[in-house]
């Protein structure tokens, strides 16, 4: 599985400590940093970045993303919002396992600024560890797993109905703002390199 780790800018001193901790326990998996880093000069809202998980995701480029802003919620809500994308909102160990074995989704947002103290952190490494302790989608509680799983693939149904196209949404969105998502090269060059829609890497090759 590969894995992109990407955050908001207003969170880009926790980026290196989300990456590592990824990587510490996303065992046999392939993780990519796509920051925001403290280094980057251009500064790139939730919103901005729910897209680019979108592209990540869509393009087939990764199969799952890590992300984040100060309070995780806004960029659950934003990455929701894309097509194709089911994204959770792990704040604690027993939400990141319960989205994980009953929601199996394809991306998860941790809140990065609520009362992020030494203890902020100890749970962070927690939540991630539990995120990653077992394959995802096995149902749970175990006793109710196929049912559990059943409804799962009846929600991405309907989500997959009711969406437009990630191709679809790109054409629709304003110039500024799309300029401003393809200004993070390392992204749209990984997504054209690795992706596999080639609708997708026709919007938004430069």
């Amino acid at each position: 599985m590969k894995i992109a780790v990407i955050q908001a800018s207003s969170q880009a001193e926790k980026n290196e400590l989300i990456y590592c901790t990824v990587k510490k326990y996303a065992s046999g998996c392939d993780v990519i940093n796509f920051g925001c880093t403290k280094d980057e000069t251009i500064k790139y809202s939730y919103i901005e970045i729910s897209v680019l998980v979108g592209l990540l995701l869509a393009s087939g480029a990764v199969d799952f993303v890590v992300t984040g802003c100060s309070s995780g919620q806004g960029m659950m809500l934003a990455c929701n919002n894309m097509p194709g994308v089911l994204c959770g909102y792990i704040p604690t160990p027993q939400d990141a396992y319960l989205f994980a074995q009953i929601n199996d989704g394809n991306a998860v947002s941790l809140p990065l600024g609520e009362e992020y103290t030494w203890a902020g952190q100890e749970n962070m490494d927690q939540t991630l560890a539990k995120l990653f302790s077992e394959p995802f989608g096995q149902g749970y509680p175990k006793s109710e797993a196929a049912r559990k799983l059943q409804d799962t693939k009846i929600l991405k149904s309907i989500r997959k109905s009711s969406q437009v196209t990630m191709a679809d949404l790109i054409k629709s969105l304003d110039k500024p703002l799309l300029d401003k998502v393809l200004s993070k090269k390392d992204v749209i060059e990984f997504i054209l390199n690795n992706g596999n829609d080639e609708e997708l890497s026709l919007l938004i090759k430069r």
